[in-house]
């Protein structure tokens, strides 16, 4: 155990030392301090190499430099460094944390930061523990990349006892400070064709991007999906990752991908397709979208569409053409609003489609995406659509005209850049 403490000290604030916290990603920041100073676990998720564990520093850093916590009250861990590969079970990781507790004799309240802890045995047991223990005040943050981390009966477990925030790669606007560019056409254009993945931004050539999204990609499907579902055909999967990929909002089922890959003559079925479909969204690299009939409020069964948590995936690995931009946008407008906390649904209407309708809250938004609304044809088309839905909620138009359209019967068109 000294060993392995050893390890985790150079790691930790205990001796002084200051790490680096990267680029400041504020509005995380201010999301999460509304939720500090109470028994509340903190569940960061999102996909591999989005940023979670430097929000987690900056997290720390806050408590350090910002609240006055002792640094000596926060314990960190990262399961993803190969220097606690020792570190398999709650067991394990109750037996460090007791001989931090013995080594650094903290006191008073002890904040514990658990990073990419899905890859400890059975850890939902200690964090129920040490979130409940009323003989000492504790606070936890943890961060995973899979989406069933809080899934079952873990979710029934902690029930009412934490809260999850989503983590996604850089926004356009982050992109744009941390390159100091102006937010405006051009800019965004860069951010389409490059993605927001926050090791990216760092790199000057395009081949060694190349190199790192596809090895990130690998990673999630070797790693996160093969070994934790003991899946088979790994060809397969990747196929099926390149085939959702470069279909991006395409009306898309499984059982259209099964009769897609029989046509190429894949042996496959709808039950292998429908799980490998599954721990793709697991990881957060895709996202589903359903259908939603606005008239019936109801959600349809059968096609959806599927979207990239990041350009990259696509850009770097399958390659980005002029004609992609009208599909990129569309992406991007999609995460924009699940980054701003929204529900996002494809709208159907009188059989005409509605790219996107947003809930939050009580409150409803309806979208209509374009690249460019060039001839009378294609507005009428997304603005008409639009007057299709009669009742109050905000109706906007969003495309990457040079100019900008006066609000046409309540509906208003708007800029990329001019979502937030």
């Amino acid at each position: 155990m000294e060993t392995i403490f050893d390890k985790i000290r150079q790691y930790n604030y205990w001796d002084g030392e200051n790490f680096s916290i990267g680029f400041e990603r504020s509005d995380y920041l201010d999301r999460i301090s509304k939720y500090l100073d109470n028994k509340l676990i903190k569940v960061l998720v999102g996909q591999r190499r989005v940023g979670k564990s430097y929000i987690l520093r900056q997290i720390m850093n806050f408590l350090v430099i910002g609240k006055k916590v002792n640094p000596k009250n926060i314990f960190y861990l990262n399961k993803e460094y190969l220097a606690f590969e020792d570190i398999k079970t709650a067991d394990d990781l109750d037996k460090l944390f007791q001989f931090y507790k013995e080594k650094i004799r903290p006191k008073g309240k002890i904040y514990l930061f658990l990073d990419e802890i899905q890859n400890i045995v059975s850890w939902e047991t200690i964090v129920n523990n040490y979130a409940q223990d009323f003989t000492q005040d504790y606070e936890l943050f943890i961060t995973g990349s899979n989406s069933q981390l809080l899934s079952g009966e873990l979710a029934t477990l902690l029930s009412g006892r934490y809260v999850e925030f989503d983590i996604y790669p850089f926004s356009f606007f982050e992109f744009s400070e941390y390159k100091n560019l102006p937010a405006d056409k051009k800019t965004f254009i860069s951010y389409l064709q490059t993605g927001g993945l926050p090791e990216t931004l760092h790199f000057e050539e395009d081949e060694i991007t190349e190199h790192y999204v596809e090895s990130l990609k690998n990673t999630i499907i070797l790693r996160d999906i093969i070994e934790r579902y003991k899946v088979k055909d790994v060809s397969l999967l990747d196929d099926i990752f390149k085939f959702l990929t470069v279909n991006i909002g395409n009306l898309t089922s499984i059982s259209g991908i099964v009769k897609y890959f029989k046509s190429q003559q894949r042996k496959t079925n709808y039950e292998t397709l429908s799980s490998y479909v599954s721990y793709l969204l697991d990881t957060f690299i895709l996202h589903e979208v359903e259908r939603y009939q606005i008239r019936g409020k109801q959600t349809l069964a059968g096609v959806r569409k599927y979207y990239l948590n990041d350009l990259a995936f696509k850009n770097y690995l399958f390659g980005f053409y002029p004609s992609d931009i009208g599909y990129n946008l569309e992406n991007y407008v999609f995460v924009q609003l699940k980054r701003m906390g929204y529900k996002v649904s494809v709208g159907i209407i009188n059989g005409n489609e509605i790219d996107f309708v947003a809930e939050k809250g009580g409150k409803t938004l309806y979208f209509q995406v374009a690249y460019l609304l060039s001839d009378k044809k294609t507005a009428e088309r997304e603005f008409g659509n639009l007057l299709m839905i009669k009742d109050n909620y905000e109706k906007t138009v969003i495309s990457l005209d040079d100019i900008k359209f006066s609000e046409y019967q309540g509906i208003k068109h708007i800029f990329p850049w001019e979502l937030k």
